[in-house]
């Protein structure tokens, strides 16, 4: 039975906006910051902004919101204590900095709804990586780091807690790749009283730890905040697969928001290979049961334009 969220109106009315359509997510907030000049050379990745740059993420934000997406994926994916330690920044300071990645984007949908004045809700999900996220060496794409569930624990508990109260509308628990940081995770949600969707990284129908998807779907749709579970960051060719997977083992909707179908090279820090981003399959996944439709990295505003255009029509 999923939590009906009555101490977050907001998150019970995404829920309820899910029960009723495909809810149009954003795209990569990497790739439009770069676009806009941001250097994302740090460790940090995108979540430097905060401590440096943080009208750039209202931008980002901005920028998929007037190309049709409902809601925004805060600047936290790569956000943690550990990581902002290396840069100088306590634990205090970067607890701030973490809610500060839900008050960019919710400034920015606040602004886009005031210029645009269409009464349309716009929403903001506070990104959760995984641990490998942090490491920026790749990991999360092969998970089994080699900590123990008491370490993940640490390391995920304190920064879920903190961006929960935070605000957001629903936590993304996102590119999760494999069964053991799956239930870490899963546990640490438990009675945050937020709406949380998971999404997992996949390669050839498996998560990029190598389990098969049904059993990680199973596992979290178990928790009762859980309100959508899918896939994100892979390849465009595994989502539909995974979208009718997901839906039949939870019977919850699906999420889907896959990359451009190009690879990262973790050593190089760039993307190779193809772009295979069709916003056209869109029509299949939302046939499969995804109720939450975006891109993740490499997918731009163009394309959430080009997926808002298939999903209204």
């Amino acid at each position: 039975m999923v939590t009906d969220f009555g101490g977050s109106p907001s998150g019970a009315a995404l829920v309820a906006a899910m029960a009723s359509g495909p809810v149009l997510l954003d795209g990569g907030l990497s790739n439009q910051l770069a676009d806009q000049g941001c250097d994302l050379s740090d460790a940090l990745w995108s979540a430097r902004l905060l401590l440096d740059e943080p009208r750039q993420l209202v931008a980002a934000h901005r920028a998929y919101f007037a190309a049709g997406a409902r809601v925004a994926t805060t600047a936290s994916y790569q956000a943690s204590r550990a990581g902002f330690a290396t840069r100088g920044v306590d634990a205090a300071k970067t607890d701030r900095l973490l809610a500060l990645s839900v008050e960019v984007a919710r400034l920015a949908a606040e602004e886009v709804s005031a210029e645009l004045g269409d009464g349309r809700p716009r929403w903001v999900a506070a990104s959760v990586g995984p641990y490998g996220a942090v490491l920026a060496d790749g990991s999360e794409y092969r998970g089994h780091y080699g900590v123990s569930a008491s370490e993940l624990a640490e390391f995920h508990r304190p920064r879920l807690e903190v961006l929960a109260a935070a605000g957001p509308d629903v936590l993304a628990v996102e590119t999760v790749p494999d069964l053991l940081e799956a239930a870490v995770l899963a546990d640490c949600v438990r009675g945050l009283g937020v709406p949380v969707w998971f999404s997992f990284g996949a390669a050839d129908g498996l998560t990029r730890g190598g389990e098969p998807l049904s059993e990680v779907f199973a596992l979290v749709s178990e928790v009762p905040e859980v309100v959508a579970v899918g896939v994100n960051c892979c390849a465009p060719r595994e989502v539909a697969a995974a979208v009718a997977l997901a839906a039949e083992v939870t019977g919850l909707p699906a999420v889907a928001y896959p990359n451009s179908g190009e690879d990262w090279d973790a050593s190089a820090r760039g993307w190779t290979g193809p772009a295979a981003f069709d916003p056209g399959l869109a029509a299949d996944w939302t046939a499969a049961g995804a109720r939450l439709v975006g891109g993740c990295c490499r997918v731009g505003p163009a394309a959430i334009a080009e997926l808002a255009a298939v999903l209204d029509g």
